[in-house]
């Protein structure tokens, strides 16, 4: 059974779904928001949205309903929630590694997948920042909303329903990790293509050819003879 309840404030939506643990679970608990104010994000990072613009969404599942490695748990969640918004929008979308959302190459999706444990029972929690109807981004140039990039609108329940429903659909029909890996390399962004990378506190000319199975990033860079692979941090993709 898959369940859904709004607050009209939290300080965290990954916080506040641990709250909803079910041992018996056969479907995902989930929490949504339009003021989220103590987010987080990766790495330790802070994910703020305005007031009543954007949505934030956090689902809990037990990991023993879950036939996918960590990794590819992670890259499967970032392409249903990709899926979702080509669907709404009628526009392309893609996954910057390893699971960032953008629409016309603007950052509109924010992801923090975490591993809890309860009562001796293992769950995964996935928290979604999703910008919605935010218009004003000030200095943050990578990051849009998909009214920004596609002019559409959206009711922010109605939104936070939808994309409740496609998750629950989605997130007890696992796929096999090799779809999940080939569906994931078809999706992401910039693949094939020249791009700018720091490594290091270096620049350098490079091209993405894939993500393999262990999260890797597999890029050809410049004036090298051999694929180089980067895990989190360790290289940034500028755009």
């Amino acid at each position: 059974m898959n369940s859904l309840l709004y607050l009209p404030s939290v300080g965290s939506t990954n916080d506040i779904v641990s709250e909803l643990a079910n041992p018996n679970a056969t479907g995902i608990s989930s929490v949504y928001t339009f003021d989220q104010t103590k987010g987080r994000g990766q790495y330790g990072n802070t994910w703020k949205i305005p007031k009543d613009k954007n949505v934030a969404y956090s689902f809990i599942l037990p990991t023993k309903l879950v036939r996918l490695s960590p990794n590819l748990f992670n890259f499967y969640t970032a392409l249903l929630l990709r899926d979702f918004i080509v669907k709404i929008t009628d526009k392309e979308a893609k996954v910057k590694w390893p699971n960032d959302i953008i629409l016309q190459n603007k950052k509109i999706v924010g992801i923090l997948i975490e591993k809890i444990t309860v009562e001796h029972v293992d769950y995964y929690i996935a928290g979604f920042g999703v910008n919605v109807l935010q218009d004003n981004f000030e200095e943050i140039t990578k990051a849009g909303s998909i009214k920004t990039q596609t002019g559409l609108s959206f009711d922010l329940h109605q939104f936070a329903e939808n994309m409740h429903n496609h998750f629950s659909e989605h997130l007890v029909q696992f796929p096999s990790d090799e779809e999940v890996l080939a569906r994931y390399n078809e999706a992401l962004f910039r693949k094939d293509q020249i791009s700018v990378f720091e490594i290091n506190n270096i620049r350098q000319n490079g091209i993405i050819r894939y993500v393999d199975k262990d999260g890797y990033l597999n890029v050809e860079l410049e004036n090298e003879n051999e694929m180089k692979k980067f895990f989190h941090k360790e290289i940034t993709l500028l755009y």
